[in-house]
């Protein structure tokens, strides 16, 4: 299947859909890639299935698109999903773990990031996608969409768990070699037609954001990918 600028793997299920990124990210910690890691359940299990597949990831950095401006314990933790199903799994975990500090204050939690990031190639960037279409913590026509200059800012949340987040902005993530997709589910199938096949547009964020040099891939399941066209 076709998309603009993007290509599209459709597979059966959720679990298929995990496993076809969790051979990405194992492949991507044994060369000693920049990985951007995301949140959800989908992710999660594309995790648990990585540390199988890769069990040495020492030459490796990891990132955050996002993060719930939480203590790196609390549930609501992108940070604590990767720990638990990911980083305590391994027999060496990556070299580089680079952590938004949700347990600061947001403003000086993306100053402190942006810092870290700069400079920095990000080589494969997983992000899943929302059922309004957001991205990271970029929400429908949020001010942060138009954010030219900056790589990382607060954010106001827009969906559960209504708590502050930090963010990569639009350029951060367009500047990723390789952009990842996972969505999976029926409740997603209208986000993954606007935000793949539909035009540039700020109500749905997912559309928005391609690798400008480099590639953008979406691994859906059957029924994410339902509403589109072949």
């Amino acid at each position: 299947m076709k998309a603009p600028d993007v290509e599209l793997i459709v597979v059966d299920d959720e679990e298929a859909a995990a496993k076809r990124v969790a051979g990405l990210l194992a492949e991507a910690a044994r060369a000693g890639d920049e990985l951007v890691l995301t949140g959800g359940t989908t992710p999660g299990r594309a995790y648990e299935l990585a540390a199988d597949l890769e069990r040495d990831w020492s030459g490796a950095g990891v990132w955050w698109g996002d993060e719930r401006c939480v203590p790196p314990d609390d549930e609501r933790s992108n940070f604590g999903l990767a720990r638990r199903t990911l980083f305590d799994k391994l027999e060496a975990p990556p070299g580089r773990v680079h952590r938004i500090r949700g347990e600061d204050d947001p403003a000086v939690a993306a100053a402190t990031y942006e810092r870290e990031l700069t400079g920095t190639t990000l080589d494969l960037l997983l992000l899943g996608l929302g059922p309004d279409g957001h991205v990271a913590s970029l929400f429908p026509n949020a001010p942060g969409l138009s954010e030219t200059e900056r790589l990382v800012i607060p954010a106001e949340p827009k969906l559960e768990p209504f708590v502050e987040r930090v963010t990569l902005t639009p350029p951060a993530l367009r500047g990723a070699r390789r952009i990842v997709f996972l969505v999976t589910g029926e409740g997603k199938a209208a986000a993954v037609a606007g935000a793949l096949a539909g035009p540039p547009d700020p109500e749905v964020p997912g559309s928005l954001i391609r690798a400008e040099s480099g590639e953008t891939l979406a691994i859906l399941d059957k029924k994410a990918a339902s509403r589109l066209r072949d």
